[in-house]
């Protein structure tokens, strides 16, 4: 019980560092004009309350990585795990919670591309970070 209960705490903290990184990745692309280059209009004010959602959630959906899959491919399963948020943000946040549309097309042709790599970005740094403390 006690391996289960502390591979529950590591997934979620991988998650929520993956959500930081998911976070401060979109940030520096928002800010340094990359998303808007490819007409994309995604916002990413680096506030707490725009902040903190992301990291809990993260954690939340960190806690796939207790599924025992692919743990030694860091690559493959953290992007298998990230195709889970990205389905949930392109077919539920952006068209019914955002009005932005199916796969938030209204903010860019190129959106779904974004999102499909930031959560990939936040799959391979939590799948990183479980391998690494589970030595």
């Amino acid at each position: 019980m006690r391996k289960f209960a502390r591979t529950l705490t590591l997934a979620f903290s991988a998650g929520a560092l993956g959500g930081l990184v998911n976070s401060l990745c979109l940030w520096l692309a928002v800010k340094y004009g990359f998303t808007a280059a490819l007409g994309v209009s995604l916002s990413a004010p680096m506030t707490p309350a725009w902040l903190y959602p992301r990291i809990v959630w993260g954690g939340i959906w960190g806690l796939l990585f207790v599924i025992p899959l692919w743990e030694k491919n860091v690559f493959l399963r953290g992007l298998f795990f990230s195709i889970g948020p990205t389905l949930v943000q392109l077919f539920v946040i952006f068209p019914l919670r955002l009005g932005k549309g199916m796969m938030g097309l209204d903010l860019g042709t190129w959106t779904p591309a974004f999102v499909v790599l930031f959560n990939a970005l936040w799959g391979w740094s939590a799948a990183a970070w479980m391998r690494w403390t589970n030595r």
